[in-house]
């Protein structure tokens, strides 16, 4: 893999500022937004991004676009991203639509590939507490973090992975858990395969318990609900090496049992590491809106809770009636593509 691409729109005091610290001792090359596509291939790339405060910056808008138009442009490579704002809004909202962009594009990302800053720096508020420096410090401390991460950054490979298939469908009526069984069956040879129903029993959301109360509970490998998601489903992504999350469009969100078992996984991540585990998802909408549950799966499980997102890390399809998605032309194909991807950045050999 080739040096570091730091990919910028505009000039920025706070952003400068950031990015001597990040970068300090690292060799890299800076590109303007414009220029930067013919770059990126086989390269590790630093997204570092100024945002106004209204968040459509030409130049942004412009990259994602280019993005998204040039689906082989970002193969082999690794991503991070940096978004300053110049106001409260829109640096999550911009990095989500970046990351799936990119990732759709070839480029994979490991964990926790995003350090943003809001025009006041209250984001860092709790991070400058626990670090005992000034919010400037903590943002600039987790930036160069960041880098560092980018940089050091290795895909994980086993001789026999473990997959954890995760929904919460009807396997009688469910398009989506009709392609996640299709694509499991493709791995089974290679892979164990473990899958968990979240459609038993009740699933409780995230009470938001304190921190203090919160590592508590995970001293125990539990939380304060219980239930499946800490007896079955915790014990279950702490083994597995690929998370396979089976996501149904409902009214422009994954399911209320998907959410929350995102939601819960905040405890497990107190005591335990996420960042060797990848993430995929297969996502089918009835009518539209898929990337909405692409950008919300990857915002929250890999920007967020620390999984590593390979490249197309998500198979889309729309569909309605029951058995509808696996009569779509090319279905077949779009699945064994898929699922051969998952054995090539899974297993040492492939």
């Amino acid at each position: 893999m080739g040096g570091l691409i730091v990919v910028q729109n505009r000039d920025s005091e706070r952003l400068r500022e950031t990015l001597r610290i990040a970068l300090e001792g690292v060799e890299h090359e800076r590109v303007d937004c414009s220029a930067a596509l013919p770059r990126l291939a086989g390269n590790r790339v630093l997204f570092a991004l100024a945002l106004s405060d209204h968040g459509l910056d030409f130049e942004v808008i412009e990259l994602i676009a280019s993005l998204r138009q040039n689906p082989d442009v970002m193969e082999g490579a690794t991503g991070a991203i940096i978004i300053d704002g110049a106001g409260e809004l829109y640096t999550k909202q911009t990095a989500d639509m970046l990351a799936l962009a990119a990732n759709l594009a070839g480029c994979r990302f490991p964990g926790k590939p995003l350090v943003e800053a809001t025009g006041s720096l209250d984001n860092w508020n709790v991070q400058s507490l626990r670090r005992g420096v000034s919010l400037a410090g903590a943002y600039r401390q987790a930036a160069r973090e960041l880098v560092v991460r980018l940089m050091q950054f290795t895909w994980q490979t086993k001789e026999h992975p473990s997959v954890l298939l995760l929904h919460a469908s009807d396997r009688a009526t469910s398009n989506t858990l009709q392609i996640g069984t299709k694509i499991v069956e493709r791995l089974l040879p290679t892979c164990d395969i473990r899958e968990i129903s979240l459609q038993n029993g009740a699933i409780f959301d995230c009470r938001g318990c304190s921190y203090k109360t919160c590592a508590h509970f995970a001293r125990q490998n539990s939380c304060f609900y219980g239930g499946v998601i800490t007896n079955d489903v915790y014990p279950a992504i702490n083994e597995c090496d690929a998370l396979l999350l089976l996501c149904p469009n409902y009214n422009d969100s994954v399911s209320a049992n998907i959410l929350a078992f995102i939601n819960r996984l905040t405890s497990v991540l107190v005591y335990n590491s996420l960042y060797e585990k990848q993430l995929y998802a297969v996502i089918v909408s009835g009518y539209s809106g898929s990337e909405i549950i692409a950008q919300q799966v990857l915002g929250a499980l890999c920007l967020n809770k620390t999984f590593a997102l390979p490249p197309r890390f998500c198979l889309i399809q729309t569909a309605n009636s029951p058995g509808e998605a696996m009569q779509a032309e090319g279905m077949t194909e779009r699945i064994d593509t898929f699922a051969t991807q998952m054995l090539k950045n899974l297993r040492t050999d492939s």
